[in-house]
């Protein structure tokens, strides 16, 4: 009887992703055309039965390049890392294991393939292979309508890599082995949640997040959602020295080098049956850019790229190219999605968004403000039944245009494919 819940309870799942990644480059720049295949193979056991229950996570990641050698495979960090001789390593794998212990309604985790998505901490899935973190972290619900989550994240593995490394945010060279988080989310009622949350990168800098999360019922098929977010960051420790210094994601910055940005976000959603209409605001403040958790050291001893780069943020203008997230800009979006189920489609998806930033102040802060805008597209579908059950299709295309800013015109496309088989 003490393994059987451990045993039972187990499961074990091999994910198959297949990937197509092309950026075509409209200002001259080289051009990337990848293709590649994923294997991840993760075993999660249950708890041991008892007052205190023990279990452990296993996460195996096989990254295998099948395509886009030197010439197509520019030596950045969000694909694929790179060889000695500038193309993609043919083959790369990590494997990681986490320990966890349940007493009650709380759960601790401990090991190097944590997989959060926190408003202040999210493991980036969106290339061949999902980020993941090294360190500890807890969920409790021991009370009512109410989750609290904390803990320390030391290491990070990319979604491109094969090694772990230290924390840092966009233009930090130095690592910082500690990144605390501390937070929950309330259900206030029925329709109303809640949000708080408080992290601090050690040198780098500290954050508050607030949000709120209302759906109104307005009648059959119809609702009306209230999303708001507000991030609050500012220096810490050696902030702004060097190795410690936050690029500001290429734009203005009042004191250069350090942290010092507050964010607010505004998101209202309205579906009716089949339709969707979201529309949005996103303000950020003069002194600084938006700020998030990254990867530091992402080139090897040789100078060889290892695929580190790239993290996500908990925004709508975390899109397909661009981020939106400079000094004094203002982003208006927006996007429209239909569920072709009504149709007899189960599982087809499809939407298309749009995100125009004005406003961004210029580097030096006394030239003409910057802008840029971005339409993205997305059409999902998943099998919904017979041999093929759950087998997913997603094809994205983002195109991007700037005036002023650091990152080059882009027409973006990723066409992936999904499959999951539960061995048990």
């Amino acid at each position: 009887m003490a393994h059987a819940a451990f045993i039972e309870d187990s499961k074990l799942t091999l994910g198959l992703r297949n990937f197509y990644y092309d950026a075509d480059n409209r200002e001259g720049g080289a051009d990337q055309r990848e293709w590649a295949q994923a294997f991840r193979l993760d075993y999660v056991s249950g708890f041991t039965e008892g007052t205190v229950g023990f279990g452990v996570d296993v996460l195996s990641l096989t990254g295998i390049h099948l395509d886009g050698g030197k010439g197509h495979h520019p030596d950045t960090n969000t694909f694929a890392p790179s060889d000695s001789d500038g193309s993609a390593q043919h083959e790369w794998s990590s494997l990681g294991a986490t320990a966890k212990a349940r007493i009650s309604k709380t759960e601790f985790r401990l090991g190097n393939s944590l997989t959060p998505n926190l408003p202040i901490l999210i493991a980036s899935d969106s290339r061949l292979m999902q980020q993941t973190y090294g360190g500890a972290m807890f969920t409790s619900k021991e009370i009512d309508n109410l989750t609290l989550t904390g803990g320390q994240i030391e290491r990070a593995r990319g979604r491109a890599s094969t090694n772990s490394q230290g924390l840092s945010v966009a233009g930090g060279t130095q690592d910082s082995n500690t990144f605390r988080f501390a937070g929950g989310d309330w259900k206030a009622s029925k329709n109303l949640t809640l949000q708080y949350y408080y992290a601090n990168l050690q040198d780098y800098y500290s954050q508050h997040f607030f949000g709120l999360i209302h759906v109104q019922p307005l009648g059959e098929g119809q609702s009306f959602k209230t999303d708001l977010r507000y991030f609050k960051s500012y220096a810490d420790g050696a902030n702004g020295q060097a190795g410690y210094r936050f690029n500001n994601n290429g734009g203005y910055a009042k004191t250069p080098g350090e942290v010092d940005n507050d964010t607010a976000i505004a998101m209202f959603t309205y579906t009716l049956g089949s339709h969707s209409l979201m529309l949005g605001q996103q303000r950020v403040s003069d002194n600084g850019g938006f700020v998030w958790l990254n990867q530091a050291n992402v080139t090897d001893s040789r100078g060889r790229n290892e695929g580190e780069g790239g993290a996500s943020f908990y925004s709508f203008t975390d899109a397909v190219v661009g981020n939106f997230g400079r000094a004094g800009e203002n982003t208006t979006f927006g996007q429209y999605t239909y569920d072709f189920a009504s149709l007899g489609a189960p599982g087809l998806k499809a939407s298309i968004g749009y995100l125009r930033g004005v406003d961004a102040k210029a580097v030096n802060g006394s030239g003409p403000d910057t802008h840029e805008w971005e339409t993205d597209m997305r059409v999902d579908y998943v099998v919904a039944q017979g041999p093929l059950k759950g087998f997913g299709t997603t094809l994205r295309h983002g195109t991007y245009r700037g005036g002023g800013t650091s990152i080059a015109d882009q027409d973006q496309t990723r066409l992936i494919f999904n499959y999951t088989y539960s061995f048990f």
